[in-house]
């Protein structure tokens, strides 16, 4: 029964969203890939948002709910009855809202829907572009085993799937190219529209140079720590965008990876798309874009520590660029907390030794959380990281009290793992103000904390 009126909710949103899309023709920039999609959204919304009025998926609206939710400008309501049945009746009247924006200003409907896909079953996108035909479309990164495999035969099948969004691509649209992914960037053959590719690599139409972390003595919500570690933090980061031989500066706070500025790159390029200067796209990422909850967001630790909290998700080719990261920071110890990546199937154990030969000779000190991530733990040790460095637990919070006894100033501690091991329980046992966890950490919702 309960599936049942799944079904029937569906249709209705969809029916709603299909006959609001008809009524006012917005323009919709699509965005997908298996890892930086809520990211890249935050970004293009941004930019978008100098110029033109825009909605983007609250969150991570990305699924067969998400989208009519999003084109509605409604929220879930997650397992109550009534409020979504509150939802249809206020689907109903965005259906009637009043066309002429003069006589309703109140009411005006976006110009552009910034939308984000995702895929995790075969046929997910084919749902999606039944309803949404993108102007434009990103494609961020797949990578050799990324998140969401699980259903597939394999990566290609999932790649594919994915592609179908370059592939339906409006004629006179646009698509943006991860150019540095292999997977990604063969899509261009197949891309309906004009193709920009974005990446460090040479040839790429948005091209990222002279990446390098910005260090000083304070962190984004501006309390000093200089006195308790002695030293400078890192405050973000800065490189140079190049395209169509114009050269403009970029600085991101409180935020660190290279991944973040394939993020910058990707907003850059649609940004251009709508006539946005890219000088002026770049100035208004610099003083408005911010990492969102769990996606490699510097926070203050206890101690004089810093943790680079990555906690929303977990892929082999996202956990690779956090230890990337955390290799690049200056640090007394670098210290991982790695859970289990969920969702990769037949994978699973070669992904999970892989991240483990990565990790030893990064870090310090390694504490993996999970059955799963025992195979982290057990490569890192065949790798050369001594075994008493090397620290098993059941769950998120067991491996934050471990922490808590053994943090030093100068620390910085990555915090990763899958949705479902809630790896953000380990940051808020670790983080200097966990009265803050509400606006700093991912899944403070009253589902997540009612289904602990």
């Amino acid at each position: 029964m309960k599936l049942f009126l799944k079904h029937i909710v569906l249709y209705i949103l969809t029916w709603e969203a299909r006959a609001v899309l008809a009524k006012f023709k917005p323009r919709i920039v699509a965005i997908t890939g298996s890892v930086g999609k809520t990211s890249t959204k935050e970004a293009v919304a941004i930019v978008l948002a100098s110029k033109y009025d825009i909605r983007k998926s609250p969150k991570s609206y990305n699924s067969e709910f998400g989208i009519p939710l999003t084109v509605l400008g409604l929220e879930t309501q997650w397992n109550s009855v009534f409020g979504w049945l509150s939802v249809i009746v206020r689907g109903f009247f965005v259906m009637f809202q009043v066309k002429d924006t003069e006589r309703s200003e109140r009411k005006k409907y976006p110009n552009i829907l910034v939308l984000e896909a995702g895929v995790d079953r075969p046929g997910n996108m084919d749902v999606f572009l039944s309803l949404i035909k993108p102007e434009v479309s990103v494609i961020t990164a797949i990578g050799e085993i990324p998140v969401h495999v699980e259903f597939f035969s394999g990566p290609k099948e999932l790649a594919f799937e994915k592609g179908k969004l370059a592939r339906s691509t409006a004629q006179n649209g646009c698509v943006l190219l991860n150019a540095d992914d292999d997977v990604v960037y063969d899509m261009r053959n197949e891309a309906r529209g004009k193709v920009l590719t974005f990446g460090f690599g040479k040839g790429s139409d948005v091209q990222v140079s002279n990446y390098a972390i910005v260090a000083g003595s304070k962190i984004l919500n501006e309390v000093n720590v200089r006195n308790e570690m002695d030293r400078e933090v890192p405050l973000g980061i800065r490189c140079k965008v190049d395209y169509n031989g114009s050269t403009v500066p970029l600085r991101l706070e409180g935020m660190l990876g290279k991944q973040q500025l394939y993020v910058a790159a990707a907003a850059l390029g649609v940004g251009v798309w709508f006539g946005i200067n890219i000088l002026d796209a770049a100035a208004t990422l610099s003083a408005l874009y911010r990492p969102l909850p769990g996606r490699l967001r510097l926070l203050e630790g206890i101690k004089g520590s810093l943790i680079l909290d990555d906690t929303y998700n977990a892929s082999p080719t996202a956990m690779h660029a956090a230890l990337d990261t955390l290799h690049d920071i200056p640090a007394k110890r670098r210290i991982a907390v790695l859970g289990d990546m969920l969702e990769i199937g037949k994978f699973t154990i070669q992904a999970h030794e892989a991240m483990g030969e990565l990790a030893a000779p990064i870090v310090n000190m390694l504490c993996t959380v999970g059955p799963r991530a025992k195979f982290i733990a057990r490569a890192a040790r065949e790798h050369g990281l001594a075994s008493e460095q090397v620290h098993e637990f059941g769950n998120a919070l067991e491996a934050g009290k471990f922490l808590d006894d053994i943090i030093i100033p100068g620390d910085v501690v990555l915090v990763k793992g899958s949705q479902s091991m809630r790896m953000e329980r380990t940051v808020e046992e670790i983080m200097l103000r966990p009265e803050h966890k509400k606006e700093l950490l991912v899944r403070q919702e009253p589902f997540w904390l009612g289904n602990s």
